[in-house]
């Protein structure tokens, strides 16, 4: 595999001018001429290791922070806008995507704002009975997609609320018992804590509050810490809130329950008890649920925030989707991000985990820009609590990079270092560039078509 150049041209420059230093001052400390760093900073040259060194040995930076996370998640949604029909010349090549991602952030969300708006116009109007049946409606961005938007370019990490968090279920260094906790921090604001038989998962009237009594304990604790998110963290939910501006007072609401559930997660599985326990256990996720306490799907979820600036965790991506393949939770803090619209690679082990349930299933895969990843997938069902409740299934898939993989114990006898042993899987099918996947769905947008009515292979059409 190709070693990937690192450009952190912004991050030069927000570092720089953060700590107050003109680039000749700048340039000095870091033991480089002043064009070079001119050069580096607009992204013409590379950042080298010698500036990497200087930057953590000079200035105390976190050189994980280098890492282009906001570039390639721009990159890759910028890709899939692209591969919109509407944009029928083609899209711009890759190298000038990663120079607007790196260079013009700003541009390159707002390009991205732009085209969501086009697409939702474009879906409102091909439902007629909702595009006419309404006076003045006006385009604005889905509440929902700018939240999740807003927790996805947030690396899905929020110091403050995840620091808060950690400070109020670990006293004097002890990570103290969540359900007792959290009662007994509901009782002394005047809540009455109750189980009881209700049909959802958390009520609350008055002064009770009710918990399904058939409900985990681990969601029995993340619902008692969520409500008390709601009424100790308000302050702190509200200013997060102020500073993120979103659109509408709906997005808000979706928002604030998002970061209510945040802090919900963390108390439950407290930073660095839980990152100190994953490295001991080398991520073992069984072992995780049983010292925690916690669902398979918390400690998937929990293990992908762990980006905390000077005790980052294995950067993970974390995906749920349901049985029809829809991506429902979704974030990423590798190079691999995952399709805005649309559903994920049925070559990914993560839909086979439907068909074997309660087993982790383990895959090497490799993704057509020849990075390759550890891929680790689970069904996750979810009782209603009665014989006549619907059960809720989902499955869902945690991974890293196969450089982080021996800080895993799933990647234990494998193949690591055989290429045949990867499976090629793409992001989905329409921005992705194989020629010969037999389970591509829709040609790629990208690319031309050659239609052959006297040849037939694995696809109707040959892709140019």
């Amino acid at each position: 595999m190709a070693t990937q150049k690192l450009y952190a041209g912004v991050k030069l420059r927000e570092t720089r001018t953060r700590i107050g230093l003109t680039q000749k001052a700048f340039a000095e400390r870091l033991g480089v001429s002043l064009p070079y760093l001119n050069q580096m900073e607009n992204n013409h040259r590379p950042v080298s290791a010698q500036v990497v060194l200087a930057l953590a040995g000079e200035f105390g930076l976190d050189v994980t922070e280098l890492s282009a996370g906001d570039a390639e998640r721009l990159v890759s949604d910028m890709r899939e806008a692209l591969a919109d029909p509407i944009f029928s010349d083609g899209a711009p090549p890759l190298a000038d995507l990663r120079l607007a991602a790196s260079n013009a952030p700003a541009l390159a969300r707002s390009f991205l704002e732009l085209h969501r708006a086009y697409r939702q116009t474009h879906e409102r109007l091909a439902s007629l009975d909702e595009a006419l049946g309404r006076e003045g409606a006006q385009t604005v961005v889905s509440p929902w997609e700018e939240v999740r938007d807003f927790f996805h370019y947030c690396d899905n990490y929020i110091d403050a609320v995840d620091r808060a968090a950690e400070h109020y279920s670990c006293r004097d260094g002890k990570r103290l018992d969540p359900i007792p906790h959290a009662i007994d921090t509901l009782a002394k604001r005047g809540i009455d804590v109750q189980f009881s038989d209700i049909s959802q998962l958390r009520e609350r009237e008055g002064n009770r509050l009710l918990i399904n009594a058939h409900a985990g304990r681990p969601t029995q604790a993340f619902q008692l810490l969520h409500q008390v998110a709601l009424l100790t963290q308000n302050d702190l939910l509200e200013a997060t809130l102020d500073l993120a501006r979103f659109q509408s007072d709906t997005a808000r609401a979706i928002a604030k329950i998002g970061l209510a559930n945040y802090f919900a997660g963390a108390a439950l599985l407290p930073y660095r008890p839980f990152l100190e326990a994953a490295q001991d256990t080398r991520h073992d996720l069984e072992r995780l649920c049983d010292i925690f306490t916690a669902s398979t799907e918390q400690v998937a979820h929990r293990l992908s925030t762990l980006q905390r600036p000077g005790a980052k965790g294995i950067p993970f991506f974390f995906v749920r989707v349901d049985q029809a393949g829809t991506i429902t939770k979704r974030h990423s803090a590798t190079r691999l991000q995952f399709a805005r619209f649309g559903g994920a690679c049925p070559l990914w082990n993560v839909h086979q985990a439907f068909e074997t349930p309660t087993k982790f299933l383990r895959q090497l895969a490799e993704t057509p820009d020849g990075v390759r990843y550890l891929c680790l997938a689970r069904d996750v069902s979810k009782s209603g609590g009665s014989f006549t409740a619907p059960v809720r299934r989902y499955a869902i898939c945690l991974g890293c990079e196969v450089s982080h993989a021996k800080g895993l114990v799933y990647a234990d006898d494998m193949e690591l270092g055989n290429p045949k042993a990867y499976q090629p899987i793409g992001i989905s099918c329409r921005i992705c560039e194989r020629k010969d996947c037999h389970q591509r769905s829709v040609p790629p947008l990208e690319r031309r078509l050659r239609v052959d009515p006297d040849h037939r292979g694995l696809l109707p059409y040959d892709i140019a």
